[in-house]
């Protein structure tokens, strides 16, 4: 294959790329799902230059497995792997674009149809806050600056409700409902809307700063953004992570993290709380459970009570008698029980096969 050819062909595939992402576009995807898409389907594209695939229908199953290697075995300037997450979020991007090559009937069938993907991982957050921890962090921002009232107004919206970082620059005055004691969260992730409590606490916070800071720091081009920076401006997703970073990192707790170490604290609290885990799914904006019960495993503290509870060789000394002993479960409950643990047993053989 001559290099015009080559060039003529690498042409085509993105030119299929560009009407697809224009798809995405007017199928209402968020711009951020747009350009994420642009980036990883742009890396195989290059991929696929550097060994002369130029069309559509040169792609097979075979190839995108070796695609796939290559991803796992791909090493960061730093050393470090792509994380499986990282590595399936490509992959899945990738297939994405073949699906809809199908349904324009530029391809018969979709080559990454039965590709599979790597096993998931359960991850938990690295930290989770305790109470204390959290409000050592809470009283870092000097509260008779303008900067600092605003900055512990920040703090404790991340803590009383959970948003993300993109939800809480996005912020406006307007989605603040002081009689409700409610924030509105406008086009979240999967551009959703959902309505989150806010609490007296927080509330009080942003009272003070509405009232006291931010007519300091507003300008004609602040458009009713809640949170603002010193030119007036909007503050962006990256300065709020490094601002509250630097306030996590100065209350040396030993921890690192920014707004998602909120995020990990609220739900992890709540739940530990006695919050039901489909309340903390609306609170955090998860389109299913499956992603919020991830801080049901944090969550230890419940556990550890019921087990100390429970557990007759749980504390030092003799053992005691088993509450079971008084109050035995009925055969119903202990053929669950042994039902569940052979699952477990058949799965985790499964995964070791």
């Amino acid at each position: 294959m001559t290099a015009a050819a080559a060039t003529s062909g690498a042409v085509a595939m993105r030119t299929w790329l560009a009407r697809y992402l224009e798809w995405l576009r007017v199928h209402n995807y968020s711009e951020r799902s747009v350009v994420n898409v642009s980036s990883s389907v742009g890396q195989f594209l290059r991929w696929c230059d550097e060994r002369g695939l130029t069309r559509p229908e040169e792609i097979t199953k075979p190839i995108l497995e070796r695609y796939q290697r290559t991803l796992f075995h791909h090493r960061k300037p730093d050393g470090r792997p792509l994380t499986f997450r990282t590595q399936v979020a490509r992959l899945v991007r990738v297939r994405g674009l073949f699906r809809w090559l199908v349904r324009q009937n530029v391809l018969v069938a979709n080559p990454a149809s039965d590709l599979e993907m790597p096993r998931r991982e359960k991850r938990l957050p690295k930290h989770v806050l305790s109470i204390a921890e959290v409000e050592r962090v809470l009283a870092l921002p000097k509260q008779n600056e303008v900067l600092g009232l605003r900055d512990r107004a920040i703090l404790e919206v991340l803590y009383a409700t959970g948003l993300r970082r993109s939800e809480v620059a996005a912020l406006r005055i307007d989605d603040i409902d002081s009689d409700r004691r409610t924030v509105m969260v406008r086009q979240g992730k999967g551009k959703k809307d959902r309505v989150v409590p806010l609490g007296e606490r927080a509330l009080s916070w942003v009272r003070r700063y509405l009232d006291v800071a931010r007519p300091e720091l507003e300008t004609a081009d602040s458009e009713g953004a809640l949170f603002l920076g010193v030119l007036g401006e909007a503050l962006g997703p990256p300065w709020i992570t490094e601002r509250v970073r630097r306030y996590v990192e100065a209350s040396q707790i030993g921890k690192k993290g920014a707004c998602h170490l909120f995020r990990h604290t609220m739900a992890t609290l709540m739940l530990e709380g006695g919050a039901d885990i489909r309340y903390v799914q609306e609170m955090l904006g998860h389109a299913t459970i499956e992603t919020t019960q991830l801080y049901t495993q944090v969550s230890i503290q419940k556990l550890r009570e019921v087990h100390a509870a429970t557990h007759p060789g749980a504390k030092l000394g003799p053992a005691r008698k088993h509450a079971g002993d008084e109050s035995p479960a009925s055969s119903e409950d202990a053929a669950e029980l042994l039902l569940l643990l052979a699952a477990e047993a058949a799965d985790e053989d499964e995964g070791a096969s």
